[in-house]
């Protein structure tokens, strides 16, 4: 059983919509309370919210039990972890130490009350709960939001700018003989928890396999990283000792899985997860043999970059290093808020710029909007003719012919052109919220951690407004 938020809070707590904002402070943390407490005590956006937040956390859950997170709750919870950009073990101290906090979500007394106290697994579970469709529906009605009870918006429409970077998972460099060792390891994980559940012959040495194979992976990267005479004979050895091991273990498994269906007792999920992995590790022993031993270069539509993030791309942009993760494109406007974003799964920045299109001019009025030459084909160019965008800036790829070079040289094309570099701020702001590096495993939760980040950029753009607001009132008060 969940509530919006206490409507009848117990005596002695604290109410959320006095809960303090330092004043004459810079750091970010306050003007993302001061943008949640705005959004509390207007009800009309508050209810719009908290209806999406409610939508998905009340899927097939019955109205009795016990009293779970409200969805305030849930929703300060996610921005606050992604807004300071900590972890859950972070949150999880602040939400039993930090009395700001714990007043904004409605459980701070004033002393005589029993204390409150979210456990870590707790707050994962329920900020987990929410999808990246109702994410990108929340951050709609926050953009709504700044654009009209926040920021004054000019009538003649907003001036935006879209750009990409790369949002990088949490894994490490891949290389096929480190994700061979994965492989191994992950099928010796999941082999001793069926060992654990049931008394099976040959499979006593099962740790001994899974170490010796590791070592001969350290041989092998250490011969290949070092120098010598005698270089490339000592990557031939290790990768042969390596390879040997490694198809030897491979055999085992199988061995054992054509006589799984004998033992009864072993769960059927273990046996996936399993084969899953034993997959992997034919796949990897097969890429690893063929680029070593006979000198082939993989087609990179062969290649994975991680046994665990298997949705990871190999991003390199420009003078960037080399990345792992997703690209991500985002578009903001005048004010530094993020109207739209979009996670690019094996596209190019000039695949998307048509539907970013449609979705923006179906929701927004547009005077004005920029883009960088990786985003320029012809199509995407003809695509804005027959719409209400009176700038467009989309510089051409390659040497422009008279018209193009004329349309470059106006004034207004070279004004806008020159602050279309303000995006890379709100990258940077983007950066510090947590999308960095995203944390949470799996593509949902990738694509979850995006939208969480978004948001909280915007609340904090949000913030910093009106804390400004409230200064001028303050000064012209006194």
């Amino acid at each position: 059983m969940r509530k919006r938020f206490d409507n009848t809070p117990e005596l002695g707590m604290k109410p959320i919509e006095e809960t303090p904002v330092l004043e004459k402070s810079r750091d970010s943390m306050q003007s993302l309370i001061r943008a949640l407490l705005a959004i509390y005590n207007n009800k009309k956006y508050l209810d719009r919210i908290l209806s999406v937040v409610e939508e998905r956390v009340s899927i097939e859950k019955k109205d009795t039990g016990r009293i779970g997170l409200t969805y305030w709750q849930i929703f300060v919870l996610a921005e606050f972890r992604m807004g300071l950009d900590i972890s859950y073990d972070r949150l999880q101290s602040m939400a039993f130490s930090d009395s700001v906090l714990r007043q904004l979500l409605g459980i701070e007394s004033v002393g005589f009350n029993e204390k409150i106290v979210f456990e870590r697994k707790r707050i994962i579970n329920n900020v987990h709960l929410l999808t990246d469709e109702d994410l990108q529906k929340i951050n709609s009605i926050i953009v709504d939001f700044g654009h009209k009870e926040v920021f004054v918006v000019k009538k003649k429409g907003l001036n935006l700018k879209t750009d990409s970077f790369p949002v990088q998972v949490a894994v490490h460099f891949p290389s096929d003989h480190s994700l061979l060792n994965d492989s191994a390891r992950k099928s010796g994980d999941v082999m001793e928890m069926i060992l654990e559940e049931n008394d099976i012959a040959g499979w006593r040495k099962i740790n001994d396999w899974v170490k010796t194979i590791k070592n001969l992976q350290r041989n092998h990267a250490k011969a290949s990283t070092s120098g010598g005479r005698y270089r490339q004979e000592k990557i031939q050895k290790t990768a042969d000792a390596y390879l040997l091991k490694a198809r030897a273990f491979s055999k085992k498994l199988n061995q054992f899985l054509e006589k799984a269906h004998d033992y009864k007792t072993i769960d059927i999920v273990f046996l996936i997860v399993l084969e899953k992995y034993m997959q992997l590790l034919d796949k990897h022993i097969d890429l690893f043999y063929r680029r070593v031993k006979l000198g082939e270069k993989i087609p990179h539509d062969e290649k994975m970059f991680s046994i665990f993030e298997q949705y990871a791309e190999w991003l390199s942009k420009g003078k960037r290093n080399v990345e792992i993760g997703k690209n991500t494109s985002i578009t903001t406007d005048q004010y530094g808020i993020i109207l739209d974003y979009h996670i690019m799964n094996n596209e190019t920045d000039s695949q998307i710029v048509i539907d970013t299109k449609n979705r923006i001019l179906a929701c927004y009025i547009v005077y004005s909007w920029s883009f960088d030459k990786g985003y320029w084909s012809k199509s995407n160019f003809e695509a804005f003719k027959n719409d209400d965008v009176k700038q467009l800036v989309m510089p051409k790829k390659g040497k422009p012919n008279k018209i193009e070079k004329a349309r470059e040289s106006n004034a207004k094309f070279k004004k806008l052109r020159n602050k279309h570099s303000a995006v890379e701020s709100n990258i940077n702001e983007l950066e510090h919220s947590g999308l960095h590096r995203c944390r949470d495993k799996g593509f949902g939760g990738f694509k979850r951690y995006v939208g969480m980040g978004v948001i909280a950029h915007n609340l904090k753009r949000i913030g910093k407004e009106l804390r400004k607001q409230d200064e001028i009132k303050l000064k012209q008060a006194a």
